[in-house]
């Protein structure tokens, strides 16, 4: 009896020693998992798109990939006490699903304005710099500044930083232009602009380079604004923040921010114009 008993002993201390070696062993309970050395390592849940050509989009072969996308992959290599996973959903929906805690952050181009800067915190390094202009058919002589947008029908994304650009013109300006919400595909409003639908939109140069049919398309007048792309998260995630900072100055530091700039974007769009 006492030899079985130091058997059992020993499988189960054995057993024990098996189970300890092994490495990421996730906690279902707690987002958390243990990496080989004991390490807490938190899963991020980060939230993007599909719909943005070049920046978060479903590739030929099914797979999520992009500028934005990319570059959170290299973050997390370089953030060991992270693990970032992708959570994708239409544009319109991603605050709100930060707001509500499904996601810990947002990577999606996104942009500063006063309304999201009392709601939300955003990371202090940009990833890339977005020079807003008015965009219209190359065929198009009439529209050449946003004054000229006066009575035309201008589309954009409800929640958009280009939108708000548009309600804070009209604010000014008694509601000249005609603001078309849609939460369509960025081809799609394309077309609507090149069929006359619509006249114009609200957008960037690299914007264009990626969208289909925006060959047809061309920017006009000065830049509308002039704003860092960061990421955007909740009030309370200071410390996600500063470590984000941190590995976005080793891309940049490294050169690799700028491969991918030139990568997916077509030029380096990572420095101050």
């Amino acid at each position: 009896m006492k030899k079985k008993l130091a058997f059992l002993t020993a499988l189960g201390l054995l057993v024990a020693v098996i189970a300890g070696c092994g490495t990421a062993k996730e906690d279902t309970t707690s987002g958390t998992a243990k990496a080989a050395n004991g390490t807490a390592v938190k899963k991020i849940i980060v939230g993007t798109g599909t719909q943005f050509p070049n920046v978060c989009f479903i590739d030929e072969n099914g797979k999520l990939t992009g500028y934005d996308v990319e570059l959170v992959k290299e973050l997390d290599k370089r953030l060991p006490d992270y693990e970032f996973e992708f959570q994708t959903m239409d544009f319109s929906s991603l605050l709100l699903s930060l707001e509500t805690k499904k996601i810990d952050f947002v990577a999606h181009q996104m942009e500063k304005n006063p309304e999201r800067e009392a709601k939300y915190l955003f990371n202090k390094e940009p990833y890339s710099i977005f020079l807003n202009k008015v965009v219209v058919p190359k065929t198009n002589t009439d529209i050449n500044s946003i004054d000229d947008l006066k009575g035309k029908k201008v589309i954009t994304s409800a929640t958009s930083n280009e939108a708000y650009i548009l309600q804070e013109y009209n604010k000014k300006n008694k509601d000249a232009i005609n603001i078309v919400y849609s939460n369509s595909p960025s081809n799609d409003r394309t077309n609507q602009i090149l069929t006359g639908r619509v006249d114009a939109t609200i957008s960037t140069d690299f914007a264009l380079r990626s969208l289909p049919n925006g060959d047809k398309l061309k920017t006009v007048g000065d830049a509308l604004t002039q704003s860092d792309v960061l990421f955007v998260l909740r009030k309370d995630e200071q410390d996600l923040a500063d470590k984000l900072d941190e590995a976005i100055k080793e891309v940049k530091a490294d050169g690799t921010l700028a491969k991918l700039s030139i990568k997916w974007l077509g030029q380096d769009f990572t420095k101050d114009k």
